[in-house]
């Protein structure tokens, strides 16, 4: 795959992103009147593990996630809160790649993928119990659905919730 570039919103002439994740700073000259070669950014990792880089415009510096510039660049996203997230499909925070990223819903980006629970958002499995259990989180609160012993009846008791909120 060819690497293509883009201009980071709001820092246009200044630096791009790549759709394979890197980020590099133009050619230009300085506010101190230095000639500054165009250079690929070293990324430095946040503490939840993605990879940031810090941008400088106007005497600021500002920290980006790597994925976020990739996302807003190449699919369009829009950052409005948690309504609409990026998710890395392999579940690696260091792969940036354009095939690797894209635009899901909090909800399921926060039960993709997780260890001992169904491929159903807010349904798992309670081994104790030998049970499927179904629950929703409303507002931070934790509501209990029901314990099920089919998985497809504890995401319909799930999916019936979320239809009443």
């Amino acid at each position: 795959m060819s690497e293509i570039w883009k201009d980071i919103t709001e820092y246009e002439g200044l630096y791009q992103v790549s759709n394979l994740g890197r980020v590099k700073s133009l050619e230009r000259i300085s506010v101190q009147n230095h000639k500054l070669n165009e250079r690929i950014l070293k990324s430095g990792v946040s503490s939840n593990g993605y990879l940031t880089v810090a941008l400088h415009k106007k005497k600021t510096r500002k920290t980006f996630m790597v994925h976020q510039l990739v996302s807003i660049a190449f699919l369009g996203h829009k950052r409005n809160g948690y309504n609409v997230v990026v998710d890395h499909i392999n579940n690696n925070p260091l792969d940036n790649s354009i095939e690797n990223l894209q635009l899901t819903t909090a909800r399921h980006n926060s039960s993709k993928n997780r260890t001992g629970t169904s491929v159903y958002t807010g349904v798992s499995w309670h081994s104790r119990d030998n049970n499927w259990s179904s629950s929703i989180r409303i507002n931070g609160k934790k509501i209990h659905l029901g314990s099920f012993n089919d998985e497809l009846k504890a995401h319909e008791a799930y999916q019936n919730k979320l239809k009443q909120i």
